[in-house]
């Protein structure tokens, strides 16, 4: 038998303590060794009256049974005071129950002012500001648990509960932002959406039904979550009577309504209404990245597509390209910039090159003979120009910074960049695109050594909700990518990042806290800071010219590139290339070492069932491409982990021989 779960040294506050659900929870945290603040303002379901009997009542129940805790009093809209009782008696809080609430129930039309906000007050503002309170307390000692209440009729909807409803959905969207936040110091924040009988159902449900939904049923799975051995964060359970059961988002596939021949209007939704809502293969989104990614890939497959008409919503033909004519051609002030060898090695090092490498000395040390600047340099200065500000100066356009995303990149230089010197930098807006969801601002900068041309960037800067104006979608003075051949790379090089390559790489001048606060990076969707787009493109540019250039930054021309998916420092890139003519087409992207794979499969070993026979194999092929080999003992394996991405079987002991990639689910 598994040895009990016990909670000793931890200290526990509960609100609305004084009876029901509350009073279930403090007996049994009290039970299993934890010290607790019983909170309960005393007042009736509706919110009405104070007292300290309820509170007490609990208290001494507990000290009875030889438990520790102690009583407070205060209403929840004073969260500084309750968790400060805790402070005082025990010396530390481990555990926020958020629980107290009340009921105001009326139909929509009869809701009064009073009856919505005092509702918003307990269990919304109550639960925030008994959790903030307790928050750097939990950050400091880099332990938390903490239980955001929410209900059925929050997540589903009930009639004669609006104000009671949008208070309990705000709270799971309070819990899913603080197990986001909180993760990293080892908070975890999840829901319940209890079905018990309390103060607040006493009047509503008949006593047999009350019995079945004693608060005593819910209990366990609180005690569960709240353990240190738990792991569970970000969750939704609805629970009662004795079941639990774990919620969440499910998405459908959707359907892309903007494509060539046709336009995006009211009936075009309506034709594929079906598919919008067809919930079969449906996605099941976990984080804002999740759903991020969708809108990106869609972005990417109307993008593939070529042109498409204009976003018109009416019959009424758009003049909102003739806005942006003061945009376009408009100048940025001109902006110069001195480097020196310092910065150049800075650079270098910035984008991996390093002593591991001899060749790279001429990178990374000024007395060697050749020493060079790496030419992919040329675009620090050049961003430089266009970061000050001057984005949200441009006439005719609202560029709203928060929303703004490195789309393309495009280096061209004239000469190779002198080992130090100075330049000036001219940037103006050379086209502004509408790509639907997202407006393209192409900026073009060149940058001039005295008078001569020394560099010339194209910058791709997407602005997120900033399209569906009407305007066009292409425009020839973009660089283009050229899509890389259908075949295997003539040669592949990898370079494992370290943890402080976002660190290092933004000394050369780019302070986005995304590459480096991870409470930033956390609040854009991310788990953790990630790498700069352009710190990969000079690890890729770097790759390309060790491999056909033998470091010759004579030898270098142009470089074009696409920023697809995130990056994170620690990880290992892995550049592809082909050659073909003077043209090195390449791609980037992470390579999975052996060692993670045998970790991911010791992780879902279990999951992947007895069909698996006789041996599994990790092994890199003359490319050093990861490859998976599974000798399946069934001709018809399949598993949702796995992903079939060479379709001809190969006779092996036991059954067939499966190529397989291993599933980014995992």
């Amino acid at each position: 038998m598994a040895s009990p779960l016990r909670f000793d040294g931890r200290v526990v506050l509960v609100t609305g303590a004084g009876g029901g659900l509350g009073r279930a929870y403090a007996l049994a945290f009290a039970e299993r060794g934890a010290s607790v603040v019983v909170n309960d303002l005393g007042g009736d379901f509706m919110g009405v009256g104070k007292g300290s009997l309820a509170a007490d009542k609990v208290v001494e129940e507990i000290r009875r049974k030889g438990g520790r805790a102690v009583a407070n009093y205060d209403s929840v809209d004073a969260g500084e005071k309750v968790v400060k009782t805790a402070l005082d008696a025990f010396g530390r809080i481990d555990v926020v129950i958020n629980n107290a609430g009340i009921l105001r129930d009326r139909s929509f039309g009869r809701i009064s002012d009073e009856d919505w906000d005092i509702i918003q007050r307990v269990h919304l503002r109550g639960s925030f500001l008994v959790t903030r309170a307790a928050w750097d307390h939990m950050k400091k000692q880099k332990f938390g648990r903490i239980i955001m209440t929410s209900s059925a009729s929050g997540i589903y909807g009930n009639f004669g509960q609006a104000n009671y409803c949008a208070a309990k959905l705000g709270l799971l969207g309070l819990s899913n932002c603080l197990a986001v936040e909180g993760e990293k110091s080892n908070i975890h924040c999840n829901t319940i959406a209890p079905t018990a009988g309390s103060r607040l159902t006493q009047n509503i449900l008949p006593d047999d039904l009350l019995e079945a939904l004693k608060p005593d049923y819910v209990a366990p799975l609180v005690l569960w979550l709240c353990h240190e051995s738990c792991e569970e964060n970000g969750g939704l359970f609805e629970v009662g009577a004795g079941w639990i059961g774990k919620s969440r988002w499910e998405r459908t596939l959707g359907a892309i309504v903007r494509q060539r021949t046709q336009p995006m209007t009211p009936e075009a939704v309506k034709a594929n209404w079906t598919k919008i809502c067809d919930f079969d293969n449906a996605t099941k989104p976990q984080r804002i990245q999740d759903s991020i990614d969708g809108i990106i890939e869609a972005l990417n497959k109307i993008d593939s597509d070529g042109g498409v008409s204009a976003n018109h919503t009416s019959n009424v033909t758009s003049t909102a390209t003739s806005g942006f004519a003061g945009a376009i051609g408009h100048k940025l002030p001109p902006f110069s910039s001195s480097y020196t060898e310092l910065d150049t090695i800075m650079y270098a090092l910035g984008v991996g090159a390093s002593l591991k490498e001899p060749k790279d000395l001429k990178f990374i040390y000024e007395g060697s003979s050749d020493f060079s600047c790496l030419p992919t340099f040329g675009v620090i200065l050049a961003q430089k120009s266009i970061m000050g500000g001057g984005l949200a100066e441009i006439p005719g356009l609202s560029v709203n910074l928060a929303k703004v995303l490195h789309g393309e990149q495009y280096l061209e230089l004239y000469k190779p960049l002198p080992r130090a010197g100075k330049l000036k930098c001219e940037a103006i807006v050379a086209d502004v695109l509408d790509k639907g969801s997202s407006l393209i601002i192409l900026m073009d900068v060149c940058s001039y050594s005295g008078e001569e041309l020394i560099c010339y960037n194209q910058f791709s800067i997407f602005v997120v909700g900033a399209g569906g104006f009407g305007g066009k979608r292409t425009s020839d003075k973009a660089k283009v990518a050229v899509a890389i051949p259908n075949r295997p790379p003539d040669a592949v090089l990898t370079d494992t990042t370290s943890l402080s390559q976002a660190a290092l790489y933004r000394l050369s001048g780019d302070w986005n806290p995304l590459h480096i606060d991870p409470d930033f990076a956390n609040l854009a969707g991310f788990d953790k800071p990630i790498l700069h787009g352009l710190c990969t493109f000079g690890f890729s540019a770097r790759h390309v010219l060790q491999q056909f250039a033998d470091n010759d930054v004579s030898r270098f021309k142009a470089i074009k590139v696409r920023f697809a998916k995130p990056v994170y420092p620690g990880q290992t890139l892995q550049t592809e290339m082909w050659k073909e003519g003077n043209r090195i087409h390449f791609q980037t992207k992470e390579a999975i070492s052996a060692l993670r794979v045998r970790n991911m499969l010791n992780t879902h070993i279990n999951s992947l069932g007895k069909n698996l026979a006789l041996s599994l194999y990790v092994y890199n092929d003359a490319n050093s491409m990861l490859a998976l080999i599974l000798l399946v003992s069934c001709l018809d394996f399949r598993h949702p982990y796995l992903e079939v991405i060479q379709g001809q079987g190969f006779e092996g002991v036991g059954g067939r021989m499966i190529i397989v990639d291993w599933s980014p689910q995992l």
